[in-house]
Formats: C-alpha cells, structure tokens, sequence
C-alpha cells in the first residue's frame, strides 16, 4: 500500500484547529458550526463535502483532457443531508454535488464517453461511496443535465 498524503492538526482554541498540510502550502483555520463553535473556519462537514467535489471536478477536468474536451470551466454545488443515528448522533447520511460544464454539449462530441468513466477517476468520491451516498450530475452551461 503507498503511504497518502499526512496533515497535521492542531488545537488553536474551544474547537478552532490549525490543519497544517506541510511547508508548500499554507494551513487552514477549522472551527465547527454555531452554536458549538465560532463559525471562524470551515467545519468538518464542509471540508468532507469539498474534498468529494473537489476531486470530482478534478476527475472530470482529466477525463476531458483524456478525450480531448473542452469545457471551458468546471464549477460544482455540493451539499449533504445531516441525520440523527439510532444513538441519537448526527452522520452525514448523503452527498450530493452538481457540477456545471461552462460549455455547450454539442461543443463536446465525446461528452458521453467522459461522463461514462470520470467518476471512476476520483479517490476520495469513490472511497466515501463505501459508507455515504453520493449523488453527481453534471450539466452544460445552458443547464441541461447531461448525467
């Protein structure tokens, strides 16, 4: 198994952390959600939401290359669902992203070979899959849903 990336978080204040991603990059404040917290950072859930559509996005944007597609940017809306467990304890029960092509489909002739594998690409939506739903569809600029 290859080792993957290494943070490293720190305790600032009540539940303001310091994530620390190494010497390239600088690090990111973290906070949970009013009432608990502050609201001076992203909270967890954000941040689990952004790395699913993050790394959608990036996967679509290979894909595309792949096939030789332009999309003329990608922009993406992500939101999960919060539910209480048996145990009275809220998870996150579902992801959904919803991603924009800044192109037309009928610029894009490969477009459904693209949409056909791009999801297989991203790490993190295919691992959170395991556990959460995740929902993705993307549309063109003109909003027409493609997947």
């Amino acid at each position: 198994m290859d080792a993957g990336p290494t943070i490293r978080i720190t305790q600032v204040a009540d539940y303001v952390f310091t994530v620390d991603f190494g010497a390239a990059l600088p690090a990111l404040l973290t906070d949970e959600s009013p009432p608990i917290g502050g609201g001076t950072g992203p909270f967890p859930e954000q941040l689990l939401i952004s790395g699913v559509a993050n790394c959608l996005c990036a996967s679509l944007v290979f894909a595309l290359g792949k096939f030789r597609q332009e999309a003329r940017g990608v922009a993406a809306e992500a939101s999960c669902r919060l539910e209480r467990n048996p145990a009275g304890r809220l998870r996150v029960t579902a992801i959904d992203v919803r991603i924009r092509l800044g192109a037309a489909a009928a610029d894009l002739p490969r477009i459904d070979r693209v949409l056909e594998q791009f999801e297989r690409f991203c790490t993190v939506s295919e691992s959170v899959k395991a556990g959460i739903p995740v929902a993705v569809s993307v549309a063109d600029r003109d909003g027409t849903r493609l997947k």
